[in-house]
């Protein structure tokens, strides 16, 4: 009998893979071409070593100088040696770049379209080869825009791993990209193209109550884990408060309803920040915190929204002494972009004060509402937000070596490109991403350095650039530019070449993410 094993990498990727009656995980990734760490294959050196997130198996022979007693039991095994006894969950500790593998591509047709509410679409699509596409529920997915000319966005399953059509939810907002794709000219029958799946923020498996606490369209990931609860033997209480900034906002409530029946043990409450709602529960979703939700602390917490809420939320556990087992959660982005640009920009402050329900979701036009690794645009924007902070506090203050090193690094990353080639592409995203974080180490600002670290850009790049692939010329040069403006303290003239290499890292991901598409 054989069992799905979940590889999931440092860079968000994750690949499964089939592993056989008596196989090692090893023995099936090679099989697979997937090449996570690996030197011995004897349980003696523990260069494979992983931690499984959920699931069972033979953790096989070896020493303890390869894994000891105290990290088999805290649930570390080694590949090279464990035979799964059921589907699996592995953090592997490198990027899919260097396992020489990356995420899936898959077609699709649209199958269906939904205004549910005035401010929500559900769409679903109709994946070719459905039986290629396996994820774990609360995963997502980098969505084509068609006719954007490459763009995408992601998007959470709303819908469980195991169901034939995939579902969606999109927040509906004045000149956001999707949004007006689905409103001015998608139609049932288009082809529809994405990659993945992707994220850390997924069900594990359950050994204790759950708080599941939604934002909005956070609904989205948190339906697709209700709906895999639905098909378990879970016997542990699981609470769902659904947080929303008006009453127009509350989508899927039968759905909801038909998992209490589902779903034993399931139950749901509804929050509305406006304070003129109909709703008995009104304001802040941890205004309605019980003490059996969170069990003095022995609960799982799944949270799916904007940074003010997962970080409201998390001010008011450390308010209340409440240290949860765990906490996951996966954090949605602002944008704010003039109408007719509508693309993503930087993800909102971490430190944003707690808002209202869902809150942080704009009633305004002119916005769009992603996730924080939304799109590359949303996270070189981002990027470029944090570098032009950064420069403000390390201008003129950078000592005489330290400018030898951050030039140092700007001729690595450049001896990786020739012109618009690559020399070698991935020795590029591990060289630009260093250029990239010196100034984050040099202003000595942990908040700062951990803000830079947080961003999906390196993930990105190594997700789609190829050796073949075209680079934008200047981008080189870019890099040569912000060292000369700090050597000559120009903060203008840094700030000015930031800016410009934003637009032509953007260009270069843009030319690889369609040539990745066709």
């Amino acid at each position: 009998m054989s069992h799905q094993v979940a590889l999931a990498f440092e860079d968000g990727i994750t690949r499964f893979i089939k592993v056989g009656s008596n196989e090692t995980v090893a023995d099936a990734s090679y099989k697979a071409r997937i090449n996570i760490p690996l030197d011995c294959r004897d349980g003696a050196c523990g260069t494979c070593k992983a931690f499984c997130e959920s699931g069972t198996y033979d953790g096989g022979d070896y020493i303890e100088e390869a894994l000891t007693d105290d990290e088999a039991d805290a649930g570390y095994c080694l590949p090279c040696q464990m035979v799964p006894e059921s589907d699996l969950v592995l953090q592997i500790p490198t990027t899919s770049d260097v396992a020489k593998t990356s995420a899936s591509f898959f077609e699709s047709t649209l199958t269906e379209i939904r205004r549910i509410s005035e401010t929500t679409y559900a769409f679903s699509l109709k994946v070719d080869n459905r039986e290629e596409l396996s994820f774990l529920p609360g995963q997502y997915v980098n969505i084509e825009v068609p006719g954007s000319g490459g763009q995408t966005r992601s998007y959470s399953f709303s819908s469980g791993p195991d169901v034939e059509i995939v579902s969606f939810l999109i927040r509906i907002t004045d000149g956001g990209l999707m949004s007006t794709y689905m409103r001015d000219t998608a139609k049932v029958g288009d082809r529809i193209t994405f990659t993945g799946p992707m994220g850390s923020f997924f069900l594990r498996e359950p050994k204790r109550q759950s708080l599941l606490l939604a934002g909005g369209t956070g609904l989205a990931p948190l339906l697709a884990i209700l709906e895999k609860l639905a098909g378990m033997d879970n016997p542990h209480p699981v609470h769902l408060i659904y947080g929303v900034n008006t009453d127009i906002d509350l989508v899927e409530l039968d759905v909801l309803q038909d998992y209490t029946q589902r779903i034993e043990g399931f139950s749901f409450d509804t929050v509305v920040g406006d304070p003129d709602s109909a709703s008995e529960k009104k304001g802040y979703v941890t205004n309605h915190f019980e003490p059996h939700h969170l069990a003095e602390g022995d609960v799982d917490i799944y949270l799916c929204g904007p940074p003010p809420m997962v970080e409201g939320v998390r001010r008011h556990l450390e308010a209340e002494g409440i240290k949860p087992q765990n906490f996951y959660y996966e954090k949605f982005a602002l944008a704010v972009v003039p109408e007719a640009e509508a693309e993503p920009a930087a993800p909102a402050a971490a430190e944003a004060p707690a808002t209202p329900a869902a809150a942080a979701e704009p009633a305004a036009q002119g916005y769009e509402i992603g996730e924080e690794h939304a799109s590359f645009e949303a996270q070189f924007d981002a990027r470029m937000a944090l570098e032009l902070a950064v420069v403000e506090l390390t201008m003129g203050k950078l000592a005489e070596g330290q400018l030898g090193e951050f030039k140092v690094l700007a001729e690595l990353a450049g001896k990786t490109l020739d012109g618009e080639k690559f020399v070698n592409a991935e020795e590029f995203t591990v060289t630009n991403d260093a250029f990239h974080e010196f100034l984050f180490k040099a202003v000595g600002n942990e908040h700062l350095l951990q803000a830079y670290r947080r961003l999906d850009v390196p993930a990105l790049m190594a997700a789609v650039l190829r050796q073949e692939h075209w680079i934008d010329g200047a981008v080189d040069a870019d890099h040569l530019e912000i060292v000369a403006a700090f050597e000559k303290q120009d903060i203008a003239a840094a700030r000015a070449a930031i800016t410009a290499h934003n637009q032509h890292a953007k260009a270069t991901m843009a030319a690889a993410s369609k040539a990745a598409a066709q």
